[in-house]
This record gives structure tokens, C-alpha cells and sequence, in this order.
């Protein structure tokens, strides 16, 4: 990895918006480009992949099926490729050149949550080892970056306790609904896709999530009067950008929720309802975020009787396509 012209991340569902965090935190560290496919177009595209590539495939299960065909794709075409999964004799992990595995334990419930917190940790953690390798951070920071990636569990506990109530109560602002829209900006709209994808898996809401810059290229024109949109606002360096998104969907009647750090709350105004999770560095904010969008998954799923553990249609391991 260290040495590599170029990172091809490849997954589906969750583990590609893990994928998705890890590129701006590898990009913003080791200071090499990262791709992240769709494994189900990977497979199939004619895309330019040698030996100067490596690869990263995500996978719970480590038997996706397209992921699976996108490793041996990968391979054939002679990149080095690594897996990140929860199953140690997986396919995937058999087949890898090296293996992370996350040990995140059993997950039941189909929808994944443990598995899509413990890629963002093993992704944190091979950025920084990518980048001590390359020199592309010094001591200091490695050891900071480490520091604070070590209090997350905590901070977890924290915010799970914190946002409790603040998520059942827009629940039950929202499982009535027709639509749910989430927005956000960098990681901020990674954090939101996955947001968006719990929802519609086991509360079948028909939930959608756009890039918030994108809004004005003609998404905005589905929000209605009394449309809920929930607002991921954490990114400093575009958190005036998103504030001006939050203002023009509520200038169309939009009923916000923002979903933000304790520091960067102070900036919100107090009209808008705001989930509010516990603070740490910019970089692992996603693993903070993505708590209360689960648990609001979770209550408006059971606020309709819905089958949170095991949704219709979907199967916990797609092992064909």
C-alpha cells in the first residue's frame, strides 16, 4: 500500500460508504489517490487496474458476491489486494494477498451497524500506518491520530446515551412520513448515505440523501411543505456551506434535524431541532455521527412494526448476484 501509484477501494452497500471515509482520511494523510468502485460495476467495467495498484475490498461477511468477483478481477490484472472483513475463513479472506480482520463479533440483525463501526476503525488505523510508512505524517501526529482513535469506544458510550431520547423523539416525528432527504458535505455525505441506507432497510421509508451542494441541481424541487430532512453538519472548512443548504430546504418548508458535534452545535441556530453527539477530532467524526442516524433506523422501524432484525427482501450475506 505504501508503495502504490494508486488505492482501489471496492465494496457494496455499507462497507462501500466505509470505503468512501477512508479515502478522505487516506488521501488526507498518506497523500495517495484513492478510488472507491461499486463492486457490482467494478466487476463488469473495463477499467485500468496493474500491478502499481492495490486494492482494498470491504466485506462483512467476506462472501460478496460481487465483491468477491471484483477481488479476483483485481488480481487477475495483477494489483496486490488486501480484505477487511468480520469472518476470518471467508472466501475473501482466503483469496487476499492480506486480511484485516475487524473482529467485530456475530452480527444478527441484517442491517449492519457494529460490523460498518469496526471498517471505519481498521480503515482509521491502516491510513495512519500507510502514512508513518510513506512519512507523510510525523511522529507526533501519528501518535495523537492513535490517541484519539483509542477513546472512541467511550465516546461511543457517550453519545449513545446523549442522543437517546432526541432520536426517539424525531422518530416519532418521521414514521409516519411519505420521504426522509439527508444531506451533507465531504465525510459528512458519506456519513449521511448510510444514514439514508439504514432507514429505507428496515423502516421501508423511502429515503433519499444528496451531496447538500448538489441541491440546487434539481433535488431541491422535491422538497414540499413539512418534508423531513436530516442535515449532516460537522466539516469545518465547508460547515457555512452546509448552514446556507440547512436555510434553503427550510425556506421550503422543510422540517430540519441537523446532526452535529458539541462544538460545532454553538453555530446552529436553535430553530432547527439538533441531534448532538460527543466531540472528537474531525478525521473519526463519522464514527460518532452515524450512532444516532442507526438508532433513528431503529425507532421508526419499530414505531411501524416493521422487522428490524430481519428486514424483507434483503439477506445478511448477497452471495449472488
Amino acid at each position: 500500500l505504501a508503495s502504490a501509484r494508486r488505492i482501489i477501494i471496492t465494496a457494496c452497500g455499507t462497507a462501500m460508504h466505509a470505503g468512501f471515509m477512508a479515502k478522505y482520511f487516506i488521501e488526507k494523510y498518506a497523500r495517495i489517490p484513492v478510488n472507491v468502485e461499486i463492486a457490482s460495476e467494478m466487476r463488469y467495467a473495463d477499467m485500468i487496474i496493474d500491478e502499481n495498484d492495490a486494492v482494498i475490498v470491504i466485506s462483512q461477511s467476506g462472501e460478496t458476491a460481487d465483491t468477491l468477483a471484483a477481488l479476483r478481477l483485481s488480481k487477475k490484472r495483477g494489483a496486490k489486494v488486501l480484505s477487511i472483513v468480520n469472518v476470518a475463513g471467508s472466501t475473501m479472506a482466503r483469496e487476499s494477498d492480506n486480511v484485516i480482520l475487524t473482529k467485530a463479533g456475530r452480527e444478527i440483525a441484517v442491517a449492519t451497524t457494529k460490523a460498518y463501526s469496526a471498517q471505519l476503525v481498521a480503515l482509521y488505523a491502516l491510513g495512519i500506518f500507510v502514512s508513518e510508512k510513506r512519512g507523510t505524517i510525523t511522529a507526533d501526529k501519528e501518535k495523537s491520530l492513535i490517541t484519539e482513535l483509542k477513546k472512541l469506544p467511550v465516546k461511543i458510550g457517550e453519545t449513545l446515551e446523549k442522543v437517546n431520547e432526541s432520536v426517539k423523539s424525531v422518530a416519532r416525528e418521521i414514521f409516519n412520513g411519505q420521504d426522509v432527504f439527508y444531506i451533507g458535505r465531504l465525510s459528512d455525505y458519506a456519513t449521511a448515505c448510510e444514514g439514508s441506507l439504514k432507514l429505507k432497510e428496515i423502516s421501508y421509508i423511502n429515503s433519499q440523501v444528496y451531496a447538500a451542494g448538489e441541491l440546487k441541481h434539481g433535488t431541491i424541487s422535491l422538497i414540499n411543505q413539512g418534508t423531513s430532512v436530516v442535515a449532516v453538519a460537522s466539516q469545518r472548512n465547508v460547515f457555512s456551506k452546509t448552514l446556507s443548504n440547512i436555510a434553503e430546504v427550510e425556506a421550503r418548508g422543510a422540517k430540519v434535524i441537523c446532526v452535529t458535534d458539541e462544538k460545532m452545535s454553538e453555530n446552529i441556530s436553535e430553530e432547527y431541532e439538533k441531534i448532538v453527539v460527543a466531540d472528537t477530532i474531525e478525521e473519526f467524526k463519522s464514527s460518532l455521527l452515524v450512532i444516532p442516524l442507526q438508532l433513528l433506523s431503529y425507532y421508526t422501524a419499530k414505531l411501524k412494526g416493521c422487522d428490524i432484525d430481519k428486514p424483507k427482501n434483503l439477506a445478511k450475506s448477497v452471495t449472488v448476484e
